[in-house]
C-alpha cells in the first residue's frame, strides 16, 4: 500500500509540474520617438512570466547599455521593488531607467543580468535582452548587431509594426548562427487575456538551419521572443555543478490596425 502510495504521489508531482517560459522584459514607455525635440524615455527591466502575469522573480543587472548610431552609452538603473507573486508578501527587485533621446537614430537598448538558479528545473538562466527605439526619423541600423554573446537580430524592422505582420529574427550565440534553435514567444497580458489550455501560454518555434525563424503576431501589444542555447556549466551554493541556460531575448511592438481595416 505504501508502495503505490509512494508511486502515485511521485506520478502527480511529475505531471502536476508545468514548465514555465522565464522572459526578461526590457520594455522603453515607446518604441517610436517623433518630433525634433530631445525627448525622456523611461524603461522597464523585470524577470517575470509575462503571459501569465508572473511570478516576478529576482535579479540585478551586471552590464546594459545603449547602442546610438555606433556608440554605445552606459544606462543608469533605479531599484524598485514589486510583489513575487499576487498576494504575496515577498517582494523582488525589478528596475527603471529615464534616458533622455538627443538625437536622431536608432535606441538599441541591452541588458545582462545575472545567473538565475531556477531550482525546479535544476540549471542557471542568463537572458540577454534587448530592445529597439526608432527616434526623430532615422532609421538606419535597426538590422545590425551588437555583439552581444546571445543576440537575435532582426530581419523585420522591429517597429512599426502592425498586428498581423510576420517578425522574422535571426538567432546567434558567441557570434554564429544558431541552427534548430528553441524560440519562445510570448504576450505581455496587461489586458487579462485567458488561454484555453497551457500551450497557449507559451508559443514555440524553430529556427532553420541558418538561424532564421519566423512568427506572425496575432494581436497588439509587447511581444517577447526568447531564443534557448546552452552557456556552459556553473557551480551552485550546494557546491553542485549545473548546466546554465542562456538566452537571446527580443522585445517588440505590434499596433492595433487602424478602425475600418479587417
Amino acid at each position: 500500500m505504501k508502495r503505490k502510495l509512494f508511486l502515485l504521489t511521485a506520478f502527480t508531482l511529475l505531471f502536476s509540474y508545468k514548465a514555465e517560459a522565464h522572459f526578461m522584459l526590457l520594455k522603453p514607455s515607446t518604441d517610436i520617438v517623433e518630433g525634433n525635440r530631445a525627448t525622456n524615455i523611461e524603461i522597464e527591466a523585470r524577470f517575470t512570466h509575462p503571459m501569465e502575469g508572473g511570478p516576478n522573480m529576482p535579479f540585478k543587472p551586471v552590464k546594459s547599455g545603449v547602442f546610438i548610431n555606433g556608440v554605445k552609452k552606459p544606462i543608469k538603473w533605479e531599484k524598485h521593488y514589486i510583489q513575487a507573486e499576487k498576494g504575496s508578501s515577498k517582494k523582488v527587485p525589478y528596475y527603471t531607467a529615464e534616458v533622455k533621446l538627443k538625437r536622431p537614430g536608432v535606441y538599441q537598448f541591452y541588458l545582462v543580468p545575472d545567473y538565475y538558479f531556477e531550482p525546479a528545473e535544476e540549471k542557471f538562466i542568463r537572458q540577454i535582452t534587448k530592445v529597439e527605439v526608432e527616434a526623430f526619423g532615422m532609421e538606419e541600423g535597426w538590422d545590425r548587431p551588437i555583439g552581444l554573446k546571445a543576440e537575435i537580430v532582426p530581419i523585420t524592422r522591429p517597429f512599426g509594426l502592425w498586428e498581423g505582420n510576420t517578425f522574422v529574427g535571426r538567432v546567434f550565440f558567441n557570434g554564429k548562427p544558431a541552427p534548430n534553435a528553441r524560440v519562445e514567444v510570448e504576450y505581455l497580458n496587461t489586458k487579462g487575456v485567458k488561454v484555453p489550455a497551457d500551450p497557449f501560454i507559451t508559443q514555440v518555434i524553430k529556427t532553420d538551419k541558418n538561424g532564421y525563424f519566423y512568427y506572425t503576431i496575432p494581436w497588439a501589444g509587447w511581444w517577447g521572443f526568447s531564443a534557448i542555447g546552452y552557456g556552459g556549466k556553473r557551480k551552485y551554493k550546494d557546491g553542485k555543478v549545473y548546466p546554465v541556460e542562456l538566452d537571446a531575448v527580443m522585445w517588440v511592438k505590434a499596433y492595433p490596425k487602424p478602425e475600418g481595416v479587417r
